[in-house]
Order: structure tokens, then C-alpha cells, then sequence
């Protein structure tokens, strides 16, 4: 059935197809009130059997389906000739997508998420256009039966349909000029068409309606903007298939007798509102140079302009710079509060660093929190300090999020055209390295690119390769560091930290290495390593009659997150014979608040096997205290920082106060790390704090060392 036999009363069939169950489920509620008949499809297979099987007159398409895609549906429905308009809805931020669709005859192309009011219009104008398109088909068929039928046709169309004397004064308008342009048929008869056009498509009109054309060249189309009725200028955009009006012009010429060529007599033309494709088409083109969030250039508008302002830079032998702008802590914003906070984040950031910009600068955004920035016409170097000082001074106060107060700062690095790079590739490499260089040194600054910054990062890169091959050659070592109870001076325990034998830089600690195994996905395979390491170590002390003491092992959030840690952990102290309760778990605050109901479960399932957890580094996070009645925590450890600042045993430091009372009256152990001094020592037990580790005691040491160590303090006690 075509649609041509579908009578405008009756109800329009609709398939609607998407693979999310709710998703369909919500778009049938939606429309089944304004009396369709509608029928589902979860894949792209059942789609094509419904078309197959019914005639539809409207299809809504989601582009991503499990078997094939909505543009493969419609080159089908394209291929077997189907009557069925289509809308695209679609999650895609790409443009790619929308493009694909609009060159298959998509009537609309529809965003997700959508509003109620944008579907509904959408889907009526669409059953609208089609009763349109049906009528005018309709009318077509019988313009050959009937003159009347013929005037019919024309003053119902819904295009402006008229003709041009030779002399390109209107001979014939149809009604529909008065519909659009609320001028009546008497008003333009005999009028040039100069009167409608805007002054600035003047010489277009022109050139399409006097150029004296024959044969195939005889037809134009061309785009015009009109005025209005009231002489201002009309917001309509017309197609000449000639208000814009697309127009479409055609020369109209007659043989005779008397005439040995032909003769040009007038223009006959159809003038279609195409103003709401004209606006598609530039959001289109819009949304595919601009972030959608923040509103600013894209990587390609923004390398597009970057290569402009090198070519005048190098034109003018000019200076530019281009800045790397790293949001520091976004990461904790967004983990915390969620990715809607962090959107609204970026674009309040977004709009304070536009607002800190010289007239002529280009601000974008890479994605992420990463933002982008050239200064063109560089006076001196001076210029893009200015610059940054004002991005570092503007981010410095306080965000509003959901009534609370958020702060964060920016790592800038800066690259200058042409000292540090004449590429676009080269600038925008050499400003990020920049960037991670003030990243390193404690962020919240910027810096410009130096050259020893590539060897800096060159020896990143053969770093992390000699890391991938130390796992498998031997290279890695356990170090314990003793944890003394002070009073009776007895070894209780240890913390295992973790060496890497490096064959050219010697005794690597971890952290000179571990952010690198962090960053390349490579910390589940060394956590494995070091639980697998440290189980071994204590079999051997326990086999050889050493009185049992307590191994601490420090997990990253990664390995307790998705390395499957507590079976692991279950697995090698059954395969070591180790008992549970000589093992504790050493996390530090941030974990609990990256996702907080998993690390819960994972905590509490240690709890169960008779593992007990530490926080490690306590009260230099961001948690709450309420995490440590959450928590099954067993130990505090006081961070090196706070035991830094005790340099007299009989003065008053009440942030070791606060955190030893806190221990106690939770009924936990604490103990005190970085202990390096007898008056830290002393201050610390006096204040009820009597286990401690640090250098004061003993350096971290091998496995071979610790051992001896438990053996000479066996003997002592005996």
C-alpha cells in the first residue's frame, strides 16, 4: 500500500525500532496516546521482516543496533523502493552518523536524549509532510483530466509557483506567496522581481533569471533570501527548483514560422521554503567544528585556525604560543560528584577562561578535562605569562556545584612558534610535555617547553619497556621495613614495599616506578607478583620456627577495583598455609571514596577470611570520618607528614593528638609512620602512640636482612 491510499483520518502505522528495551518501551508510551498504530522491533533483522510484511508510513530508527545499523535498514527500505519516511534517533555525538542518514533520505535526525515536545512535532510534521506529499501526488494524476483540477493543484501547493515576462516582471503567482509572504497575488503582478529579493542577492537574481539559457542549461537552481510584507527582510530561506526561497528557474521559449530561433518569452519557476534545512544544515556544520558541552572550537576547528595563524606568524616572522591547559583534581570532582557536576564543571571553567583571554586568542577543548589555547601575534614570552597568570588567577576561586564549594587549579605547559616547533604536531606535543612537567612538580603552575623535557620523557618511554621486561626477569625484590612496639623494643611487624633491580639505575623504589606501571596498565600484573612474593617470604619465616609476625602489603585502588584481589589473596594464603590473621591490608583514604559501596564489599569480604586493613597515610585524603565505622578498619597508620612536624617531645601537635584519640576511641591500633628522631619517638609514646616504623628503628630491608633481623631479636629475648 502507498501512501497515496492512506486517507488523512485514518491512523498512521509507525515502526519504531531500538535494542533498549526501555528505551522502546518509553517511546511507545509516548506515542500510542496520539492514536497510531504502532509496532516494535528490538534488531535490525526484525525491522526489515516488518517492512517486508506491512507498509508503514513512518519508521523511527535507532542507528546502533546489535545485528545491523539503521543506515543498513535504509538502503534496504532505499533498495525495494518503500514508501516509508524515517526519523533517526540517535545517541551519537558524532556527526558522521547524522550525515550518513540525511544522504538516505532521513526526514529528521533526532539527538538523544530528546524532549517529549521535539519527538511529537517531529513525528507530526513528518505524517504532515507526507499527507502533503501524498495530496500533491494525488492532484498530480489528475492535472491531465481536468484544467480545473490544474488551478486547484497549483493554488494548493504548498511552494510558491510562478512565471516571469521576458522582462522579469511576475505574470503568474500562485496563493501560496500570500501565505508565506503575506502579499497578495494583485500586490505582485506586474512588479519586478527585484522588489522581493535582499539587497545582497540581488546580482545572483540577476545572473540566474536574465542569463538566456536553452536546452539542458535552460533550468537553474539557486538559493534567495526575500523580504517580507512589512519590507523587512523575511527570516525564510527559499529554494528556486525560484524564498531562502530555493528557487528553481526555468527559461520558457517558443518555436514558430516566423522565428528562425527559438525565442525567450519569460521564466517559470517554484520557490520552496527550505528554512529549517538551511538551519539543520548549519547546526550540522556547527556541532561538527564545536564541543557540545562547552560550546568551544574541537580539536579540528582548532588545528584548522592554528594552521592559519602559523602561516600568517611565519608570513610576518611573528611569535605565537600554544598552551596545553590541564585541569589538576577534575578526576576527584568527577569520582565524587558525579559526571554531571564535572560537566558543569568544565563548563564554568570554559567560560572563566574566556573570559581571561586577549581579543584574537582561540580557546578549544580536546575532550576530557584537557583544554587548548594559541596566543597569535606573540609580542615576547612575556605576552603568554600574562596569559597564564590570568587562567591560574581566574580558576583560583571557588565553583559553585550543587550548593557546594569545589576548587581545582590547571597545569599549563607552553610551547612558542617557531623556537619550540613550526608544526602543529610539534607545538601541541611539546606544549603537553610542558604540561606534565609542571604536573610533576606539584601542578597549579604552567612552563614553557625545553628541550631536555624530550629526554625527560624519552627516558618515561624506555622505563616503562624495561619495567614489562623486570616482571619476567627477576628483577623485582620484596623489602620489609620492621614496625616496632616502643615500649619492650620487640619487632611486631612489617610493611612489605616493593625494589626493582634496575641493570642501569640500580635500587629503584617504588615510587620511582610505580606511577609508570599505573599509567600502562600494568599494576594488576605486578600487585600479582608482590602478593605471590610476600606470601612466599612468610611461609619461609614461619617454616624455620621464627616467632610469627605481621606482613603489611599496600594494594593500589586499581588491583582492588578490578584485579579479582580477595580471591587471589584467599588462594595464596591456602596454597602458602599462611594464617589469615598474619596478614593486613594497607589502603589508603581515597579508595573508599572512588567508589565507595565496592571497596565496602571488597573490605568487608577480607574481614571475613580474618584479614585485617589498615588506612594508610590517614588524614591526608578527602573521606569522611564516617568511612571508619563503614569500614571494617582494624589499624590507623599516621602519615610521615604530621610526624615531620614533631621536633620537640614535650611541645603540642594537635593534629598527632586528634588522629591518636580518634584510634583509640574507635578501638583501633595506630601506628606511626617516617619516625625518624628520639624526640618523634618520645612525643609519640608519651602521647599513646607506641607503634612506630622509620629510619630511627631500621631502613627498609631485603628479605635475607629482615630474617636475620627476626633471628637476633629471638635471641635476645631468650
Amino acid at each position: 500500500m502507498s501512501a497515496d491510499s492512506v486517507a488523512a483520518d485514518q491512523p498512521a502505522r509507525l515502526l519504531l525500532v531500538d535494542d533498549e528495551p526501555r528505551l522502546l518501551a518509553s517511546l511507545h508510551a509516548l506515542l500510542e496516546d496520539e492514536g497510531h498504530e504502532l509496532h516494535t522491533a528490538s534488531c535490525g533483522r526484525d525491522a526489515v521482516a516488518l517492512l517486508d510484511a506491512h507498509h508503514f508510513d513512518l519508521a523511527l530508527l535507532d542507528l546502533r543496533l546489535p545485528d545491523i545499523s539503521g543506515h543498513q535498514i535504509m538502503d534496504v527500505i532505499n533498495r525495494k523502493g518503500l514508501d516509508t519516511s524515517i526519523i533517526i534517533l540517535s545517541g551519537e555525538t558524532g556527526i558522521e552518523g547524522a550525515i550518513g542518514a540525511l544522504k538516505r533520505g532521513a526526514y529528521d535526525y533526532l539527538r538523544k536524549p530528546y524532549s517529549r515536545e521535539e519527538l511529537l512535532n517531529t513525528v507530526a510534521n513528518a505524517l504532515r509532510q507526507r499527507r502533503l506529499e501524498a495530496e500533491n501526488r494525488r492532484i498530480a494524476r489528475q492535472l491531465d483530466r481536468s484544467e480545473k483540477l490544474y488551478r486547484y493543484l497549483v493554488d494548493s501547493s504548498p511552494d510558491i509557483i510562478y512565471t516571469l515576462n521576458e522582462e522579469g516582471r511576475f505574470s503568474f503567482v500562485n496563493d501560496r506567496a500570500q501565505q508565506v509572504l503575506g502579499l497578495e497575488r494583485e500586490q505582485l503582478i506586474g512588479n519586478h522581481y527585484s522588489v522581493l529579493i535582499h539587497d545582497e542577492d540581488l546580482d545572483r537574481a540577476y545572473y540566474v533569471f536574465n542569463e538566456r539559457r536553452v536546452g539542458e542549461r535552460a533550468t537553474r537552481n539557486v538559493e534567495l533570501r526575500l523580504k517580507a510584507a512589512n519590507g523587512r527582510e523575511s527570516n525564510a530561506v527559499f529554494e528556486n527548483s525560484v524564498v531562502t526561497l530555493s528557487f528553481n528557474s526555468m527559461g520558457m521559449y517558443v518555436n514558430g514560422k516566423d522565428a528562425p530561433e527559438p525565442g525567450f518569452f519569460g521564466t517559470y519557476g517554484v520557490a520552496r521554503d527550505v528554512t529549517e534545512r538551511k538551519r539543520a544544515e548549519e547546526m550540522i556544520s556547527y556541532q561538527a567544528y564545536h564541543d557540545v558541552l562547552t560550546d568551544l572550537p574541537n580539536r579540528t576547528l582548532f588545528r584548522d585556525r592554528l594552521s592559519m595563524a602559523i602561516l600568517q606568524a611565519k608570513r610576518k616572522e611573528h611569535e605565537l604560543a600554544v598552551m596545553f591547559i590541564d585541569l589538576d583534581r577534575f578526576k576527584l570532582v568527577n569520582d565524587t560528584l558525579g559526571h554531571l557536576r564535572g560537566d558543569e564543571l568544565l563548563q564554568q571553567v570554559a567560560s572563566r577562561l574566556k573570559n581571561s583571554m586577549r581579543q584574537g586568542d582561540t580557546l578549544a577543548r580536546l575532550g576530557g578535562d584537557e583544554f587548548t589555547i594559541f596566543l597569535p601575534e606573540l609580542q615576547n614570552r612575556h605576552d603568554a605569562t600574562v596569559v597564564a597568570d590570568k587562567f591560574l588567577e581566574t580558576l583560583r576561586a571557588p565553583f559553585e556545584l550543587a550548593g557546594q564549594q569545589v576548587h581545582i587549579s590547571a597545569s599549563i605547559g607552553i610551547a612558542v612558534y617557531p623556537h619550540d616547533g613550526e608544526t602543529i604536531d610539534e607545538l601541541l606535543c611539546h606544549a603537553d610535555m610542558a604540561m606534565y612537567q609542571i604536573k610533576a612538580e606539584g601542578k597549579n603552575g604552567y612552563s614553557f617547553y625545553d628541550p631536555a623535557m624530550q629526554e625527560a620523557s624519552y627516558q618515561k618511554i624506555t622505563l616503562e619497556q624495561s619495567l614489562r621486561k623486570a616482571l619476567d626477569g627477576g628483577e623485582l625484590e620484596m623489602f620489609y621495613q620492621p614496625q616496632i612496639d616502643a615500649r619492650t623494643g620487640r619487632i611486631v611487624g612489617a610493611e612489605g614495599l616493593m625494589r626493582w633491580h634496575h641493570p642501569e639505575r640500580g635500587l629503584l623504589t617504588a615510587g620511582e616506578f610505580l606511577p609508570f606501571a599505573e599509567e600502562n596498565g600494568l599494576m594488576i600484573q605486578i600487585s600479582d607478583w608482590m602478593l605471590e612474593a610476600l606470601c612466599r617470604d612468610v611461609a619461609q619465616w614461619n617454616r624455620i620456627h621464627i616467632d610469627p609476625v605481621r606482613l603489611s602489603l599496600n594494594v593500589s585502588p586499581q588491583y582492588l577495583d578490578r584485579g579479582n584481589f580477595v580471591p587471589k589473596l584467599q588462594a595464596a594464603l591456602a596454597h602458602y598455609d599462611i594464617p589469615p590473621s598474619q596478614i593486613e591490608i594497607e589502603v589508603t583514604e581515597n579508595i573508599c571514596i572512588r567508589n565507595p559501596q565496592h571497596a565496602a564489599e571488597q573490605l568487608h569480604k577480607l574481614g571475613e577470611i580474618g584479614v585485617s586493613v589498615a588506612i594508610d597515610d590517614f588524614g591526608t585524603g578527602y573521606s569522611s570520618l564516617s568511612y571508619l565505622h563503614r569500614f571494617p578498619v582494624n589499624t590507623i597508620k599516621i602519615d610521615q607528614s604530621f610526624i615531620r612536624e614533631i621536633h620537640q617531645a614535650d611541645a603540642h601537635y594537635p593534629v598527632v593528638l586528634a588522629i591518636i584519640s580518634i584510634a583509640k576511641g574507635l578501638g583501633l591500633n595506630v601506628v606511626a609512620e617516617g619516625v625518624e628522631t628520639p624526640a618523634q619517638a618520645a612525643y609519640l609514646e608519651h602521647s599513646g602512640c607506641t607503634l612506630m616504623q622509620g629510619y630511627l628503628y631500621h631502613k627498609p630491608l631485603s628479605g635475607s636482612q629482615f630474617l636475620q633481623l627476626l633471628y637476633r631479636s629471638a635471641a635476645r629475648r631468650a
